[in-house]
């Protein structure tokens, strides 16, 4: 997942998709342990994606950015 994805989605978005991705990376770890992850890589990939999501999410609270608004997000859905 990309930065510019994760500034598109809004606050509570974000706080479900993190919430999402960390049990992803517990299941990935159980696997791991299991000898059941073909793909070990995807660990690392899930705990940088967690790591972006967290640092957007301290901007907004912050105040360093701002989240987008409405606006904002209809715009860049109708230009897709």
């Amino acid at each position: 997942m990309k930065v510019e994805e994760i500034r598109q989605m809004s606050i509570l978005e974000l706080e479900q998709t993190l919430e999402d991705k960390i049990e992803e990376l517990q299941n990935l770890r159980f696997q791991h342990a299991t000898h059941q992850l073909n793909d070990p890589t995807k660990i690392r990939q899930a705990k940088r994606d967690i790591a972006r999501m967290k640092t957007v999410l301290n901007e907004y609270r912050k105040n360093i950015s701002q989240p987008p608004s409405e606006s904002t997000l209809e715009s860049v859905e109708e230009q897709s």
